[in-house]
């Protein structure tokens, strides 16, 4: 399974729309954490799985999105319901309860990623307003069997090989 991750983009098109040009075709799905403020039905944001953060005004946008891929149940949420700029409990409460194998969310702008019970919580950051760091992300998760390595690459699509992890389940 191959996921691209993104999220908090705040009106930006062209690199989204780079996004889907340079990996549409290679990825199982492609994943927007919300505050893309963008409408549904346009082609910046179409194809992506997305839900709505607290800047979006789209009420196409679902505020959770639970689903499966592959053999792998993901939760995808902006965050800002779960209190995710404090801690991630409330969080880890959500996706035990919905069985998930992996978390995606945004809201903090803060990327990171942490395996808590076997189960990958992960933040793409930003592409517009990064916090913590001065580069625009995105990031890549692959699973292979029993292993998930998470690389996270600037909105220049070069890989901060500095902050690759893998992780054994």
């Amino acid at each position: 399974m191959k996921l691209l991750i993104a999220s908090d983009s705040h009106g930006l098109t062209e690199e989204l729309i780079e996004l889907k040009r340079r990996y549409g075709g290679e990825m199982d799905a492609m994943i927007h954490c919300g505050d893309s403020e963008l409408r549904a039905d346009e082609e910046a944001i179409r194809d992506f799985l997305t839900v709505r953060g607290n800047c979006d005004y789209e009420r196409k946008f679902p505020l959770d999105i639970t689903k499966e891929i592959g053999d792998s149940k993901i939760f995808v949420t902006h965050g800002h319901h779960y209190n995710v700029k404090m801690t991630l409990l409330n969080l880890s409460y959500k996706a035990k309860e919905v069985g998930a194998d992996f978390v995606f969310f945004g809201h903090s702008h803060i990327l990171g990623a942490e395996l808590i019970e076997n189960t990958l919580f992960l933040n793409p950051g930003s592409l517009l307003m990064p916090r913590g760091r001065t580069e625009r992300t995105y990031a890549i998760v692959e699973k292979n069997g029993n292993t998930i390595r998470v690389s996270f690459y600037t909105d220049k699509h070069r890989e901060l090989e500095d902050l690759r992890q893998e992780f054994s389940l």
